[in-house]
């Protein structure tokens, strides 16, 4: 199950709803080993497209290295589908390369409605799990 606080989910949306029609992407780190998101970092879409997200490899590059810095790991990589469900595609399957991380799918498609849900990807394999948002 991914714990997550209301804030955090709250700027994960608008920066989909934001970046939209192009979908967004970005990261939530927490303290190294731990299952706790607590760093919101948005990151730019590279690929600046409606169908498909890439994070340009030297922002992703400090990225890591900051975590590294500051004994983070990536609790959630999220992203968004401006015009499908909140659900994995096989592109996002084959690129996940974060096995402990929670991937976070949010669709814009519907102006009235986000969907906001959490997945595991391993080894090519996708299991939903429930997501908990702690109110502050």
């Amino acid at each position: 199950m991914l714990t997550i606080r209301r804030e955090i989910v709250d700027a994960i949306i608008e920066h989909a709803r934001r970046d939209h029609p192009d979908e967004a992407c970005g990261v939530v780190a927490g303290p190294a080993g731990s299952d706790r998101p607590e760093r919101f970092i948005p990151m730019l879409n590279a690929a600046r497209s409606p169908t498909f997200y890439e994070f340009d490899s030297m922002d992703l590059l400090r990225l890591y290295r900051e975590m590294d810095e500051r004994d983070e790991d990536p609790v959630v990589i999220y992203h968004s589908h401006t015009a499908t469900e909140a659900y994995p595609s096989r592109t996002d399957i084959s690129i996940a390369s974060e096995p402990f991380a929670h991937y976070v799918l949010v669709s814009t498609r519907d102006d009235h409605h986000t969907e906001f849900r959490s997945f595991r990807i391993a080894d090519g394999d996708v299991t939903e799990e429930k997501v908990k948002i702690i109110e502050p």
